[in-house]
């Protein structure tokens, strides 16, 4: 049987052991409506943010083909903000508070 050769056969020299650093510095330090808003925003489901995201684009093509241009412009411009808003709260419950 013919020996398979390594993708890569330095892979073991890139796997890292990655500690947080410790917040030393006052200013890095988060407020307490920071902390607050974050704890909320974890508590929303990550499909929210998607599921509202489709629905403006889909209402976005619904108003462009009824000839409510501006408006579907308008509410077009909305999934690239919440898809966002989901990427945070993502992070936020995947890292937690910092």
């Amino acid at each position: 049987m013919e020996d398979r050769l390594e993708v890569n056969p330095a892979r073991h020299r890139s796997v890292m052991d990655y500690r947080m650093p410790p917040v030393v510095r006052t200013e890095h330090v988060e407020g307490s409506l920071t902390r607050l808003l974050e704890q909320q925003a974890a508590k929303i489901p990550s499909d929210v943010f998607l599921f509202t995201a489709l629905a403006a684009m889909a209402a976005a093509v619904g108003l462009e083909l009824a000839g409510r241009r501006d408006m579907g412009r308008f509410v077009g411009l909305w999934p690239t903000p919440l898809l966002v808003m989901g990427v945070y709260n993502k992070l936020v419950k995947t890292l937690g508070p910092r």
